[in-house]
């Protein structure tokens, strides 16, 4: 402490000599409403920092952001609390107070904030222990949520359901993750929308006419058919308020695999690459013996000649060569991602094979299927139409089914 404290007086002298007046600032003390205030007024500004933004108020935002623009109004309209605050204000927060009157002080109480906002009270109501609050708004979604009935229809909706699982598991559709600051409005809602909420699966099969919310904004009431043949009759701004509350909500994608590629390329296509369909030559039993039906399916960006110039030398092409048996170009495709659905839908019929490399060491090879050519060109068919999630290969029958 000792040598602490002659640095300073060697620092003081030091200004000193430069003609630098030393001011010694006195310890400013707050009184507990002061502090409370300046707590508070911190809580946003740290709001501010993480979201770029000032809080907002509306039913559909978190607690604490609402909570946070109470606040800041109610700072913003006192005077005493502007000019507490104002040295600590380096975001500029205090500047969008207009027509400002100077009003009695009022008590900054959070209990007293949670009431202004319409939130119900528990057994602790603490900024600390709002964790389990709910507001009425988001209440009446969680029940809106729960209240379902029995679908008597659901036969008709079974198949939609059972389709856009398929999509899913093929890479045809995939899940957006629901946030809030992904920034979604009532617009992303719409008829034959499908999502998940609460874990299910739900389909929006009918869209009421636009009404009036008693804040004065556009709501519709939905019908919504969940995948377990239950459905509620909801309006838009509590499905809204129910998917931003639960963290696993999701939008499911459109199938948007559409005319993946034609027979022809224009001038105007850009060419991604193409599915070859290659043959073995291998002595393998397991392949000679079948080796009209057994193909490796896959995907290249480049000369298929080339992808299998060194087969001999490579496990996953059995260690042997190959030859070419079908080829089919593709334009304005990912060609990943149609690999991907391409195996996927004949995982049924995969080769479940495994082969020593070169070194000795065992390799499956995941690209070998059971599965005659006219077959796929069936698939490509349906590709190319944008209908293969209807459809799945039966390898017991040799046939492509709808189901």
């Amino acid at each position: 402490m000792a040598k602490n404290k002659q640095l300073t007086e060697e620092d003081d002298e030091l200004l000193a000599e430069l003609g630098i007046e030393v001011e010694v600032k006195k310890a400013v003390k707050y009184t507990p409403r002061e502090e409370r205030i300046i707590a508070g007024f911190e809580e946003i500004q740290q709001f501010v920092a993480e979201h770029k933004r000032l809080p907002q108020h509306g039913e559909t935002k978190d607690i604490f952001e609402r909570l946070y623009a109470v606040r800041l109004d109610q700072i913003r309209k006192l005077k005493e609390c502007r000019e507490l605050v104002k040295d600590l204000d380096h975001q500029n927060l205090l500047d969008h107070s207009m027509d400002i009157k100077d009003e009695e002080i009022e008590d900054l109480d959070d209990d007293a904030l949670l009431a202004e906002l319409g939130v119900d009270e528990r057994e602790e109501t603490s900024i600390t222990n709002l964790r389990h609050v709910k507001t009425r708004a988001e209440k009446r979604a969680a029940e809106e949520i729960a209240n379902r009935e029995i679908c008597e229809d659901f036969e008709q909706f079974k198949p939609l359901f059972e389709a856009v699982k398929r999509d899913i598991d093929n890479g045809l559709r995939s899940t957006v993750r629901f946030r809030k600051e992904a920034g979604f409005t009532k617009t992303d809602y719409k008829l034959n929308q499908f999502i998940i909420i609460s874990g299910q699966m739900g389909y929006i099969a009918e869209m009421g006419e636009p009404l009036k919310a008693p804040n004065g904004e556009e709501d519709r009431r939905l019908r919504l058919i969940y995948a377990n043949g239950t459905e509620s009759n909801i309006l838009l701004r509590s499905l809204i308020r129910a998917m931003y509350k639960d963290e696993t909500s999701r939008f499911i994608t459109e199938n948007d695999n559409g005319p993946l590629f034609s027979g022809e390329t224009s001038a105007d296509d850009q060419q991604s690459g193409t599915i070859y369909v290659l043959r073995s030559k291998s002595d393998l039993p397991a392949i000679h013996e079948k080796r009209d039906v057994v193909h490796k399916i896959g995907v290249t960006g480049g000369e298929v000649e080339k992808r299998i110039v060194n087969a001999k030398n490579d496990p996953t092409f059995l260690m042997a060569d190959v030859e070419i048996v079908a080829t089919y170009k593709l334009a304005n495709i990912n060609r990943v991602k149609l690999e991907g659905v391409l195996h996927k839908f004949l995982t049924p019929a995969r080769l479940d094979i495994e082969i020593l490399d070169r070194f000795g060491k065992p390799v499956k090879a995941r690209e070998w299927f059971l599965v005659p050519l006219f077959i796929i060109d069936q698939i490509v068919e349906l590709i190319k139409e944008g209908s293969l999630s209807k459809y799945y290969y039966d390898p017991e029958t040799a046939e492509l089914k709808k189901g």
